[in-house]
């Protein structure tokens, strides 16, 4: 059998607080959203900036580590990996998610001057 892997390493900025669901079985969740952006040229030789969002997941003590330090506009860099599921929307349609499950989280510090 062949060795597989699945591991994601991103740095971006949370798009808002991380919230915190407590669950059965005494488990915590976390989630917040990250925004990654990338830089290019257009054809026409103007700097474009697109911006793609991910779901970050925590459970149980990085969940609570998420909560305590990331708030909306922190610099974070996350090693993880791709987990996907669905659910059936209010409507009735099958909805997809994919989510990253962080095993690892760097929080940059910030420096204030005067």
């Amino acid at each position: 059998m062949e060795s597989t892997i699945n591991k994601v390493v991103l740095t971006g900025f949370a798009g808002a607080d991380a919230e915190l669901k407590n669950l059965s079985g005494n488990q915590k969740l976390a989630r917040v959203n990250l925004a990654v952006n990338e830089y290019f040229k257009s054809a026409s030789g103007e700097e474009v900036k697109k911006t793609q969002w991910f779901t970050l997941t925590f459970w149980n003590a990085k969940a609570e580590l998420a909560l305590a330090q990331i708030k909306k506009g922190t610099q974070l860099t996350i090693e993880g990996r791709l987990q996907t599921g669905s659910y059936e929307a209010k409507d009735g349609s099958k909805r997809f998610t994919t989510d990253i499950v962080v095993s690892e989280l760097i929080v940059k510090e910030m420096t204030l001057t005067n």
